[in-house]
């Protein structure tokens, strides 16, 4: 399916181009998430965050090829990251990092003169009142955010990316199920280690850690009531050196 931002925005390229990001994010932890959820749909060679007051809430996602990038857009348009929608389109030039791993190190730098000329050109279009508007990708309508995607996202890393086809309930409101979400873990504690504690309660299957984010783990079992004597046995444990109390909830479906 082609992208509706690849029709009546820049012309395809390998760098996506991601705005509305939620701007108290710190640099460090957002281009993680992206990461995390972005690298999916191919490989990534880079992901720049802008941390400077006019452009935070903007990143660049550069992957090694257009198929993953046009990918990317099709299936993560409209998805809620930390609380907002992002809106995706191809970036309009094309990144350092794809420069420098395609052309030489001339092409490299006549690449960086051309980008600080156009910056500049911009600047001076802001002082002077004419700012050109920057194109906004599509919104994919609400009745159809919760894509195959999305949901797979979801049922995966529902606490971490919170997309908006999920109910946002509290996490200690939430029904039972077979998976328990675990939070405030030390960052020494490995799968080794977390299977030794919840590997001992009833139909114990996998400890999935979160590539990218320390101290939260899934723990899943064969049924609801594995994972209800877990919770109810492991839920305020003091883990580690300094004795950290873990959190210890359902996932969310």
């Amino acid at each position: 399916m082609a992208s509706a931002a690849a029709s009546t925005g820049p012309p395809p390229s390998a760098t996506v181009y991601a705005r509305n990001l939620e701007e108290r994010i710190q640099a460090p932890q957002l281009i993680e998430s992206l990461r995390e959820l972005f690298s999916e749909y191919g490989t990534i060679i880079d992901i720049v965050a802008k941390t400077n007051l006019k452009a935070k809430g903007q990143a660049f996602i550069v992957f090694d090829t257009v198929e993953g990038a046009q990918k990317a857009i099709d299936e993560v348009q409209g998805f809620e990251l930390f609380g907002k929608e992002m809106q995706l389109a191809f970036a309009k030039t094309r990144s350092d990092a794809t420069v420098k791993r395609q052309g030489t190190e001339e092409d490299f730098e006549s690449h960086k003169r051309r980008r600080l000329a156009e910056k500049g050109i911009q600047e001076k279009s802001r002082r002077t009142g004419r700012v050109p508007k920057t194109p906004q990708a599509p919104r994919s309508p609400r009745s159809s955010r919760c894509t195959t995607a999305h949901q797979n996202h979801a049922r995966r890393w529902p606490q971490v990316l919170e997309p908006s086809c999920a109910a946002v309930i509290p996490d200690e409101y939430l029904p039972p199920n077979k998976i328990l979400f675990v939070q405030n873990l030390p960052d020494e504690y490995d799968i080794d280690a977390l299977t030794a504690i919840f590997g001992r309660f009833e139909g114990f299957r996998e400890v999935r850690l979160v590539p990218g984010r320390r101290g939260i783990a899934f723990v899943e079992y064969e049924s609801e009531t594995g994972a209800i004597s877990a919770k109810e046995n492991t839920a305020g444990m003091a883990l580690g050196a300094e004795n950290q109390l873990i959190k210890v909830t359902y996932q969310r479906q």
